[in-house]
């Protein structure tokens, strides 16, 4: 997402160039340049962070984890256990999805993982939330020339 972000303050800085004397014809943005360099960068970040973790001798295991009642720190996975001084479990998460019975429509939206999917910028976007993450999506779109719209829930009047 930082590249994300750093992409929308490349695009402010342009916006103002005329108001601080610089002349800027025809500045174009290219979706699909940002999203290829953006993701090649992504990959090469998760093979360094993983070449390192393999040189300091750690064993990444994937799967469902569960701590055991052994007396020693052991976990499970996928049936098999492991047992060591030091254990990080990695969490993950996935968001949920409401069904269409739920909120008609929902399966036309996306979450914010489908944010970096996107082929191209789309011209209009509804980012539906308040937290960070769902503000500063709203923010890189419309910086970077989406008409968008940020909804958020109100449970009380103010």
């Amino acid at each position: 997402e930082q590249v994300m972000w750093n992409t929308a303050v490349h695009a402010e800085f342009i916006h103002d160039h005329a108001d601080y004397g610089f002349e800027t014809p025809s500045v174009k943005f290219s979706w699909r340049t940002i999203k290829e360099k953006r993701d090649a960068y992504v990959r090469r970040l998760n093979d360094i962070y993983e070449n390192n973790v393999k040189k300091s001798q750690i064993d990444i295991i994937r799967g469902y984890g569960k701590f055991t009642a052994d007396p020693e720190p052991t976990i499970e996975v996928d049936g098999k256990k492991y047992t060591a001084p030091h254990i990080l479990i990695a969490t993950g998460g996935h968001p949920a999805v409401p069904s269409d019975s739920e909120i008609p429509g929902a399966s036309l939206g996306m979450t914010s993982d489908g944010f970096f999917d996107l082929e191209e910028l789309p011209r209009r976007s509804v980012v539906v939330g308040a937290g960070y993450i769902a503000v500063e999506i709203a923010g890189i779109l419309s910086t970077l020339g989406s008409r968008s719209s940020l909804l958020i829930r109100q449970d009380k009047v103010m």
